[in-house]
């Protein structure tokens, strides 16, 4: 079959965004494999559903696959590309969507034509939810990894995160940590791992080894995380600056019991057909 997409970025992560309102399309592994490849397919980290809604609370459902073809419960750089799509394709009017996902619901504010901030709801901080194998709730965790010993923040945004402190992201083995951080068997469902530099109360620098795509240039869902956890640690202010290799993200918590709110940048590449 012939399938239209939109490629877009959100600080240099990059979707395929399909419209599954206007066309018919049932995804397969094999399928998002191959759209996601660099060199025979369109290339991204991630490929982006947009499909109605299973509930009248929500504008849309918005669905997440990893290049290497699993789906996965959220992600806010792709949800900031989502609400544009929607707007752009004419699919909605509203200037507020609420979109159903794996992780929960998401409410996604357009600020203008490029930004968009995103309701990113609470984190969860309980290591059932996160999920990982630890028995008390902690404010860091001391995980064996890459024949280190480290000391990692952990929290569940829709998805899991460990949060690394470094001191400079730069030079951080981001390429051979992060996977065996991604795959410890502490995680039960494999996590995404940050690396985080702290620069002052308000910035921090960023790099992240996601879950199933490898490092990107920005993860949404990856700045919140590290974010929230700089803040749990007294390390950060309520709202800080997250300097990603893509571009910025502001990240704000006013604390336990509050959403954490994302802004940030939204850009079309190009439009297309490719046959499935």
């Amino acid at each position: 079959m012939l399938l239209k997409f939109t490629k877009m970025h959100g600080a240099g992560n990059d979707f395929v965004v399909i419209d599954l309102i206007s066309q018919r399309y049932r995804p397969r592994e094999q399928d998002i494999q191959f759209l996601a490849d660099r060199h025979f397919g369109i290339g991204c980290d991630q490929v982006l559903l947009v499909e109605p809604p299973d509930s009248p609370e929500v504008d849309f459902r918005y669905r997440i696959f990893n290049a290497d073809g699993s789906e996965v419960e959220n992600c806010g750089n792709g949800a900031r590309c989502f609400a544009r799509f929607v707007r752009d394709k004419n699919l909605t009017g509203k200037r507020v969507i609420r979109v159903q996902t794996a992780g929960g619901i998401l409410e996604l504010r357009l600020r203008d034509k490029h930004q968009v901030e995103v309701d990113m709801g609470e984190p969860a901080f309980e290591p059932a939810r996160i999920p990982l194998q630890a028995a008390v709730t902690a404010p860091s965790y001391r995980l064996q990894a890459g024949g280190e010993s480290l000391d990692i923040g952990a929290l569940s945004m829709g998805n899991p995160h460990a949060v690394l402190r470094v001191e400079d992201v730069d030079s951080a083995p981001v390429a051979t940590l992060g996977p065996a951080i991604e795959h410890h068997p502490d995680f039960p469902q494999r996590v995404n791992a940050g690396f985080m530099q702290v620069l002052s109360e308000h910035e921090i620098r960023l790099r992240v080894y996601e879950r199933g795509a490898g490092e990107t240039l920005a993860c949404g869902t990856g700045a919140c995380a590290a974010a929230v956890y700089g803040m749990t640690r007294g390390w950060l202010q309520d709202t800080v600056t997250v300097h990603l290799p893509g571009g910025k993200l502001e990240i704000h918590w006013p604390g336990p019991g509050s959403s954490v709110t994302m802004t940030g940048p939204t850009a079309v590449v190009f439009e297309g057909s490719i046959r499935i």
